[in-house]
């Protein structure tokens, strides 16, 4: 619900609730009723300041895809932290939800892996950074070697599924077989790296581009492909919907459900 009408839906509320406890009364004070009226006053206040906390500090993310599999799994939702970055700025290692910069109405979810001025490169799907090997626990390999891929930003710049764009920017960035992230500018990789369309194939993330930090996985869903959903095409939006709805319970995942993400 809009902000805007729960606002108008509050106040429509609490006019009316005035206007009764003011009508019907003959004389003297009714003390009662205006008690009634304050305390009802103060839980519709309650609610409109929590509504709107929620509002600025929090956001509903759902996962779509495996690209950040096994930490973030395909229909986790999210609550995302929008406040996170307010006082201080994104560090690697971390997960975070931004605008994908090719399309800023969509939302990613990656991992921040290198800084402005970081020197990056992939060798033999091995991250180095600032010349470092990285250790990363959380990253999964599951295709066989890809030259573009697993040897960024040394492989073949016509690979597959790569911006044309991108194939310009990284001519004028690269020292030594290392990719340099400049100012202003985040690089990010999926931790299901062999099967994550991320910064090797489209760029940087901006650092306005950046909407927060997961904190929880609050509900999980194992949905099955769209295909497999008995009488729903894959375009019928309201019936997988109404498949969502009445399966949801059965299809929880519970053990990822209110899982802190890490």
């Amino acid at each position: 619900m809009r902000p805007a009408v729960v606002l108008a839906f509050l106040a429509a509320a609490t006019a009316a609730a005035a206007s009764e406890g003011a009508a019907g009364h003959g004389g003297g004070i009714p003390w009662g009723d205006i008690f009634k009226q304050a305390v009802n006053f103060a839980i519709l206040a309650g609610a409109l300041v929590i509504f709107v906390l929620f509002q600025i500090t929090l956001q509903n993310s759902i996962v779509d895809g495996t690209s950040m599999e096994p930490n973030l799994m395909d229909s986790d939702r999210l609550l995302v932290s929008k406040v996170s970055y307010t006082f201080g700025e994104p560090e690697r290692g971390d997960i975070i939800v931004f605008k994908y910069p090719v399309h800023p109405s969509q939302h990613f979810v990656k991992r921040v892996i290198g800084l402005p001025g970081d020197r990056v490169r992939l060798l033999h799907k091995r991250l180095y950074v600032n010349g470092k090997l990285q250790e990363e626990p959380y990253v999964v390999d599951s295709l066989p070697p890809d030259t573009y891929r697993d040897n960024f930003p040394n492989g073949p710049r016509a690979s597959l599924g790569v911006e044309a764009s991108w194939y310009q920017q990284l001519e004028k960035l690269l020292e030594d077989g290392q990719l340099i992230v400049p100012e202003g500018y985040i690089f990010v990789l999926g931790d299901n790296r062999d099967r994550s369309y991320d910064s090797r194939y489209w760029g940087f993330v901006p650092k306005e581009n950046v909407v927060g930090r997961p904190l929880v996985i609050y509900l999980s869903l194992d949905m099955p492909e769209k295909e497999d959903i008995a009488g729903v095409g894959t375009s019928d939006r309201l019936s997988r919907f109404t498949y969502v709805i009445t399966h949801a319970f059965q299809n929880i995942r519970w053990k990822r459900t209110m899982r802190i993400v890490h």
